[in-house]
């Protein structure tokens, strides 16, 4: 059933500001501002009257993120003894032999704690009525995009739901290597994103069926604006035939000219490009990961971020047998990160109420994976 988030924001009525404050560092440290300040949400009345599909993630969503502080507290204390992150299901892991043998992969109590905030909080949200539980029970437009993601390695028994923006190009790099496609020495050559890569799509239900029960599952999630505007600046700004087809495209629609080279699309066209289109018919770079991976139809073993890329990868390497001399590569010199300035910077370029439906648009991919809404008001912004 498809999520219609922005009837739903039409409808509340008189919309104030929402900040969301959620911190790891500082858990269970209170903020100052006296007595009658929250120290984690601030709500704005006119949400509260919505009631379309979107009002129970949302509700969900603040409740888990204003009692933050005492989860992580709690989950420090039950975490102390655990010495690797927490996967949600009981895949076997790979017998391998004592030849090649990776090192074990020490886990900090920050990313164990993230790890287990992430599962018991899809375990929450898929419990809503209105988010599918099963493959088979999703759309075919839905069950199309999740299987077209999700990568199938027989040697090693995984599957890995791919998200471009999230270092996607380097995990299909790596698959690559685990299965004799691709020589160490040719890592940095230009990929070919379907070549020598197997997709759950391209097997027989029966065979999609053992593979999802049998198989160690796992995706890597970023910050969901992040992830956006690094899209936009890589596409927009680098791609000329994105230029020529998605930016001639917003150009022409949002300001009504005949011709465009889409070459100058602004983040404010972007941004209300996306508002308007079907979170289920969006192009993969900016498609929400909710959309693209389905974790509430699928029990992935492990969700890494892209923000532990380096830690989280190598416990997946791990996870599934690969060889010692297969690692993650490092991030290239010319590689132009989305800091937190830059993405505030961008933020702050957008009408706040276009802003807010944005955020909607994705809140199903804040909710899940434990992403702070930004900090991106009126007043922010003037600071």
């Amino acid at each position: 059933m498809r999520l219609n988030y922005q009837s739903c924001f039409s409808r509340a009525a008189a919309v104030m500001e929402t900040r969301v404050f959620y911190r790891r560092q500082d858990a269970g440290t209170p903020r100052g501002g006296g007595a009658n300040r929250s120290p984690r949400t601030v709500l704005f009345p006119g949400f509260l009257r919505c009631r379309a599909a979107v009002l129970p993630s949302m509700l969900t969503f603040l409740v888990i993120v204003a009692s933050g502080g005492l989860l992580l507290m709690i989950e420090r204390g039950m975490l102390n003894s655990m010495e690797t992150s927490l996967p949600r299901s009981n895949a076997a892991r790979p017998e391998r032999g004592q030849a090649g043998r990776r090192r074990p992969v020490t886990v900090d109590m920050d990313t164990q704690i993230l790890q287990e905030l992430r599962n018991r909080t899809i375990h929450t949200m898929c419990s809503q009525k209105d988010l599918t539980d099963n493959i088979w029970s999703l759309s075919e437009l839905q069950r199309k995009n999740l299987l077209q993601h999700i990568l199938v390695n027989d040697e090693h028994h995984f599957l890995y739901c791919y998200v471009p923006k999230v270092a996607c190009s380097n995990w299909k790099r790596l698959m690559k290597m685990l299965s004799g496609a691709l020589d160490a020495s040719d890592f940095r050559s230009k990929l070919d994103h379907h070549q020598d890569l197997v997709f759950l799509s391209s097997l027989k239900p029966d065979e999609i069926r053992y593979r999802l029960q049998h198989y160690f599952k796992f995706l890597f999630v970023r910050d969901p604006m992040e992830r956006l505007l690094s899209a936009y600046r890589n596409k927009f700004g680098e791609i000329e035939s994105y230029q020529k087809t998605f930016g001639v495209k917003i150009v022409k629609r949002y300001r009504k000219v005949d011709s465009a080279k889409g070459d100058d699309v602004t983040f404010t066209e972007f941004t209300q490009y996306l508002v308007d289109e079907n979170e289920e018919r969006m192009n993969e770079h900016w498609m929400p990961i909710y959309n693209l991976c389905q974790p509430c139809a699928v029990s992935y073993d492990f969700i890494g971020s892209y923000e532990h890329l380096e830690q989280d990868s190598e416990y997946v390497l791990q996870r599934i047998g690969a060889p010692s001399h297969i690692r993650f590569p490092e991030r290239q010199t010319w590689y132009k990160p989305v800091t937190k300035e830059i993405l505030h910077y961008y933020l702050c370029t957008v009408p706040q109420k276009l802003l807010r439906e944005l955020f909607l648009k994705y809140i199903l991919d804040f909710s899940l994976f434990a992403y702070s809404l930004p900090n991106a008001t009126t007043q922010d912004c003037r600071q």
